[in-house]
C-alpha cells in the first residue's frame, strides 16, 4: 500500500478538547473522528489496528473452544423486564422514542447481550447431551453513559467481545469452572499478545450479578478505576471487592462519660469535626440504607467510606440504596446527619471492624442538632454484626498482612460466574439424566475492543507518538523513499515493499514528495514499529537504513538483504501465545 493512496489525515497540534494521551494519538494520527458525544468513526489506520485486536480475540476464543455467532443490537424490552435488569441497568439501558403502542417502546439497545443469548439457550438447548457449549460475538453495544471522556475509553457506543457459556447440573460447578478457567486463560493470551501489562483481580459481578468474577485491568494514570495490590504480590483486587485487614487495637471503654453536645445545623463529618474540635476516625458514621424495602444501618469511620458492595454481601441481600429521609426519620426520630448507634433498637446494624476500636468516639445522638461524646462499644451500644464493609484505603493491609498499594487502572476484561441468575428469570431450562427439568448453569466473559486498543496506546507511547506493539500496529513497516525525484530511490523502495507484501507484511510505502524529517515525524506519531529509509546517500553507501520504534536501534542492511531481515524481524516482535 502507498501512502498517497491510502487516508491519513494526520495533524500537528494537540487537540484542546483531548486530555489523555490515547485521544490526543489517536485524533493526530488520524485514527478517529468524533460524530458525535461519546460515538466516535474509527478511520482506515484506527479501523485497520481495531480489526487486528478483534484477530487475536477470535483465534484465541476459537482455540479456548468457543463459537461466533452475531446477535442484534435492538431487543425485546420483554426479556430485559423478565430478569429485572430495566431498573438495574437504569439510565445506561438506552431505548427508542416513540408512541405509547409503537413498537421502539417495547425496544432497547443493547448494553450487552445476557438476555439475548439465554432467550437462544432456552430456545435450543434443551438436553444435558447439548452441554457443555460457548457462545461468543464481537458486536456492537450501547450505553447511557452520563459523561463519555478521554476518547474511546468511555463511550455510549463500543464494540464488546462477549461469551456466553452453557453447562448442565450434572457438570455443576466444576464444569462452570473448567470452562471459566479456560476463558480466564485465554484472556491472558489474548492480553499478552495486544502487548498490555495487565492484572488479573478479584472483582464484584455489579448489574451483571453471579457469584464470582475478575477484572483484567491496565495500570494508567489515565484509568478511572482502582486497582489495589498487596506489596508482596499475592492478592489484587478492584476497589470494590478488595479487602483488608483488621486495624490493630481493642475496643472497650475509653476514659470520657457520655455527653449530648448541641451542634446546631453541623451535620456532616467536615462541620461537626470542625465544631467539636476532634478528628474524623474519633467520629462513628452512621449510613442508613434500604435492603429489600428493610432499613439496614452501617457503622463506619469517620475517615471511611461505606462499600456498597461489601455491605449486600455481608448482609445477604441483592443490593442496597440510599434510604429516603422518611425512613431515616422513622429509624431515628431525626433529620438526616445526626443519626448513631447509641438507643438504636429493632434494625439491623453491621458494624465495619475499624469501628469497634474506637475509644470515646463521636456521633449523631439521633437527635436533630445533636451529637454524643464518649461513646464506647460494649457501655454505650453493641455490635453484634461486625465485618470488613468499607473501602481499602492508604495504609491498610492485604488479608495475608502485606501493605496495600493502589494503581490507578483501565479495565479491559472481565470474566464472570453466573450460575442460574437468568437462565432461572427467563426460565432456560434443559432436561437431565433423569427426564427432569433444570435451570442451565452460566458463565459470562466480556472484552472492550475498542478499550484494548485505547489502553495499549495509553501504555505505548513516547514525546514523539505511538509505539504499537506489533501484533496490533495498522502497518507493521513504513517504507520512506527520502528522495522520490531519485529512480533509483523509488525502484529499490517498491523493491522492498513488494517484496514485503509477498511475504504477508503489513507494509506501507511513503511515496510523498515531502522532506524526510516530516515523513520520519509523521512514522514517529502514528507508531509504525520498524521504519525503513530509502534514500540517495545510504544507496551510495550500499545500505538502506532500518529502525526499531521501541529501542531506537538503528541497523543498515544492504538493500537486496532487506526483505528477509525485515520479515525475521517483524516475526520476532509478533510473539504468539502459548497455549
Amino acid at each position: 500500500m502507498k501512502w498517497t493512496r491510502f487516508f491519513i489525515p494526520t495533524a500537528k497540534e494537540v487537540p484542546t478538547d483531548a486530555v489523555v494521551p490515547s485521544h490526543q494519538l489517536m485524533l493526530r494520527a488520524g485514527m478517529i473522528r468524533q460524530v458525535a458525544s461519546g460515538s466516535y468513526s474509527y478511520l482506515p489506520l484506527g479501523y485497520r489496528a481495531l480489526r487486528k485486536v478483534e484477530a487475536i480475540i477470535r483465534e484465541e476464543m476459537t482455540g479456548a473452544g468457543a463459537i461466533e455467532l452475531h446477535m442484534p443490537a435492538l431487543h425485546p424490552i420483554e426479556w430485559w423486564e423478565q430478569t429485572g435488569r430495566v431498573e438495574a441497568m437504569g439510565d445506561v439501558l438506552l431505548g427508542l422514542r416513540g408512541s405509547q403502542d409503537d413498537w421502539r417502546t417495547r425496544t432497547v439497545l443493547g448494553p450487552t447481550h445476557e438476555e439475548v443469548i439465554t432467550e437462544h439457550a432456552r430456545a435450543y438447548l434443551n438436553s444435558y447431551k447439548q452441554l457443555p457449549i460457548t457462545l461468543y460475538q464481537i458486536q456492537t453495544k450501547f450505553r447511557g453513559e452520563a459523561r463519555p471522556k478521554s476518547g474511546v475509553l468511555r463511550t455510549r457506543e463500543f464494540d464488546m467481545k462477549d461469551a456466553y457459556s452453557f453447562h448442565s447440573k450434572i457438570e455443576g460447578k466444576d464444569g462452570l469452572n473448567e470452562t471459566y478457567d479456560r476463558m480466564y486463560l485465554a484472556y491472558c493470551r489474548i492480553f499478552s499478545r495486544c502487548g498490555l501489562p495487565y492484572v488479573p483481580v478479584q472483582a464484584e459481578s455489579g448489574p451483571i450479578g453471579g457469584d464470582a468474577s475478575h477484572e483484567f485491568m491496565v495500570p494508567t494514570d489515565a484509568g478511572e478505576d482502582f486497582l489495589v495490590k498487596s506489596e508482596d504480590g499475592s492478592y489484587a483486587a478492584n476497589l470494590e471487592r478488595a479487602e483488608v485487614a483488621p486495624l490493630p487495637g481493642t475496643g472497650g471503654r475509653g476514659s470520657e462519660e457520655l455527653k449530648e453536645i448541641h451542634t446546631p445545623g453541623h451535620a456532616t463529618i467536615e462541620e461537626v469535626t470542625t465544631f467539636l474540635g476532634c478528628t474524623p476516625d474519633r467520629m462513628i458514621k452512621t449510613i442508613i440504607y434500604k435492603a429489600d424495602e428493610k432499613p439496614l444501618i452501617a457503622l463506619v469511620r469517620g475517615d471511611h467510606e461505606v462499600n456498597e458492595a461489601k455491605l449486600a454481601r455481608v448482609a445477604g441481600v441483592s443490593g442496597v440504596e440510599a434510604a429516603e429521609s422518611d425512613m431515616i426519620q422513622e429509624v431515628t426520630g431525626a433529620n438526616v446527619g445526626f443519626a448513631g448507634p447509641v438507643g438504636l433498637e429493632n434494625v439491623r446494624i453491621i458494624t465495619d471492624q475499624a469501628v469497634t476500636i474506637i475509644k470515646d468516639a463521636v456521633t449523631g445522638a439521633n437527635k436533630t442538632d445533636y451529637h454524643l461524646t464518649g461513646v464506647n462499644i460494649g457501655r454505650d451500644y453493641e455490635a453484634k454484626e461486625v465485618a470488613d464493609i468499607r473501602n481499602a484505603v492508604e495504609g491498610d493491609l492485604a488479608p495475608n498482612g502485606s501493605p496495600l498499594s493502589f494503581l490507578k487502572c483501565i479495565e479491559v476484561g472481565h470474566v464472570f460466574k453466573l450460575g442460574t441468575k437468568y437462565s432461572e428469570a427467563m426460565e432456560a431450562n434443559y432436561i437431565d439424566e433423569d427426564g427432569k427439568g433444570k435451570p442451565l448453569i452460566m458463565g459470562c466473559y466480556g472484552i472492550g475492543v475498542n478499550r484494548i486498543m485505547a489502553s495499549v496506546i495509553e501504555t505505548c507511547h513516547d514525546d514523539n507518538g505511538i509505539i504499537w506493539p506489533a501484533s496490533v500496529a495498522p502497518f507493521t513497516v513504513v517504507i520512506c523513499a527520502l528522495d522520490t525525484r531519485e529512480e533509483e530511490v523509488v525502484k529499490t523502495a517498491e523493491m522492498i515493499h513488494d517484496e514485503l507484501e509477498k511475504a504477508g507484511v503489513d507494509v506501507l510505502l511513503d511515496d510523498r514528495d515531502a522532506r524526510p524529517g516530516f515523513k520520519f515525524k509523521d512514522a514517529d506519531l502514528i507508531g509504525f514499529p520498524i521504519r525503513i529509509n530509502v534514500g540517495k546517500r545510504g544507496l551510495a553507501d550500499g545500505v538502506v537504513e532500518i529502525k526499531n520504534r521501541k529501542t531506537d536501534q538503528m541497523d543498515k542492511i544492504p538493500p537486496a538483504d532487506a526483505p528477509v531481515y525485515v520479515n525475521k524481524l517483524v516475526k520476532a516482535l509478533t510473539p504468539k501465545a502459548d497455549r
